[in-house]
């Protein structure tokens, strides 16, 4: 008997690992999957070719494409190749291989989406990676705690790397430009979705961005599948610093008030409060699943079969 969740159109949305991770658990139950990806990234190979090239930074989309790799041997050395990193002291010192070609690729096609799904098939990938924004966008954020003389005033803090590496408290998050254009391929795949995951993630820099595109939080306000809303592992990052997962749900609700989302997953042992976080769920009008999803020699990350058989659970 054919099984339902094979053939089902799944959209995945978030960047960096936190996306990787999901991504490469619902290639192990899913033949294709939709990945949206922020495009704020300002650091390291991204940042230097979007300041060079006025581009999206290409790292995140980078990392979902591997991610969806094929596992034969044509796709892990592919894989491999994108995701090597030049060492040394020149030039290309700290750049991906994998950010070259896709930038190189954006300036042969005028559509960056089609850059991307040619990679894609160079991968042998299972799915297809868009970016979230027709425009490279800036992450701005207002946080408090930065002046120890005044721990309540507020402060903006400009760019993906510094919002990340705060050490103050975000209390919230905007883009510039305000309002950016959606890729029309990305609120198309949000609208034939069957399945929608969101998260896991830095929760500012890569789950909520997605929120402050306007056409984007419409379409998933709207979308007719089934929504999840996977927490992260570690709840205590410099972003997020003094978090609750309880606390989580409450600045996504912040941020997107008329989103609702069926099911939040979460690891047992990300909950201090398993009561109060439920409630906070049904603020969302979802329900809590409870699941080991860690893995066991490094507990910060996510084991992609156990996150692969939670989806599983959830979504058949």
């Amino acid at each position: 008997m054919a099984d339902p969740l094979r053939s089902a159109d799944v959209v995945a949305l978030g960047g960096g690992h936190g996306l990787a991770a999901s991504l490469s658990a619902l290639r192990l139950v899913c033949d294709q999957v939709t990945a949206i990806v922020t495009v704020a990234d300002n650091g390291g190979s991204s940042g230097r070719l979007r300041g060079d090239y006025d581009v999206l930074p290409p790292g995140d989309l980078r990392m979902a494409l591997t991610a969806l790799c094929d596992d034969s041997e044509w796709g892990q050395t592919w894989s491999d190749v994108l995701q090597h990193r030049f060492t040394g002291e020149g030039d290309l010192s700290g750049h991906a291989l994998g950010n070259l070609l896709i930038v190189a690729l954006w300036q042969l096609h005028d559509d960056p989406v089609t850059g991307l799904d040619l990679v894609g098939r160079l991968l042998s990938a299972r799915g297809r990676v868009l970016p979230m924004a027709a425009v490279p966008l800036e992450l701005v954020a207002e946080v408090s705690g930065l002046d120890p003389q005044d721990p309540a005033h507020i402060e903006t803090v400009r760019g993906q790397v510094a919002v990340a590496r705060t050490t103050g408290l975000v209390e919230s998050i905007a883009l510039v430009p305000d309002n950016p254009p959606a890729r029309p391929e990305s609120v198309a795949a949000v609208d034939a979705a069957d399945h929608i995951i969101l998260g896991p993630g830095s929760w500012y820099t890569s789950v909520l961005t997605h929120l402050l595109v306007p056409e984007l939080r419409e379409a998933l306000v709207h979308a007719r599948a089934r929504k999840v809303l996977t927490l992260n592992l570690e709840m205590n990052t410099a972003e997020t610093r003094g978090f609750s997962a309880t606390r989580h749900i409450e600045t996504l609700h912040d941020t997107a008030p008329d989103l609702t989302v069926d099911t939040v997953l979460a690891d047992p042992q990300t909950i201090d409060d398993r009561e109060r976080l439920a409630r906070a769920c049904a603020s969302l009008g979802a329900e809590l699943v409870v699941a080991p999803l860690a893995r066991l020699e490094h507990p910060g990350q996510h084991d992609a079969l156990r996150l692969a058989a939670a989806y599983r659970d959830i979504l058949s």
